[in-house]
């Protein structure tokens, strides 16, 4: 398939799911993803190595470092998303991506579009969500 078809194709619920077009489509996504978040990284990298021992006024120099610290929180945050893409990867490799971790039943295209590294079908988050808040009021 080449690179023109895939960026046109879209998974549609009338295909066979997870065959071989849907599974290169994902791959393709998550490897853009990545691609972003690690280009992404390397600006933060840029902006972090500048110095800003220059700036004469504190309060400038406070919020610089309070920019640098968030940026670094958005970067520990993708650092683990990168985390989840290679594990998406892996699924697509061992013919398990797409199927809820939960009961085995394929994830919607809908929902692995929106989120491709999805591991739980929407029911399933959402109970695992309902679980999580029953227990964080406990």
């Amino acid at each position: 398939m080449s690179v023109s078809e895939l960026d046109e194709y879209r998974p549609s619920e009338d295909e066979t799911f997870m065959n071989d077009r849907q599974k290169e489509y994902f791959r393709k996504k998550l490897l853009n993803w990545k691609e972003e978040i690690l280009q992404e990284s390397q600006g933060t990298l840029n902006n972090l190595q500048e110095d800003d021992n220059h700036l004469p006024d504190i309060a400038d120099r406070a919020s610089s470092e309070t920019e640098k610290a968030l940026e670094l929180r958005t970067r520990d945050r993708q650092r683990k998303v990168i985390s989840k893409i290679d594990a998406a990867l892996r699924r697509i490799e061992t013919g398990e991506y797409g199927y809820c971790e939960e009961t085995g039943e394929p994830i919607s295209l809908r929902r692995l579009d929106a989120r491709p590294i999805a591991t739980l079908s929407l029911e399933a988050q959402e109970r695992h969500e309902r679980s999580e808040r029953v227990h964080r009021d406990d």
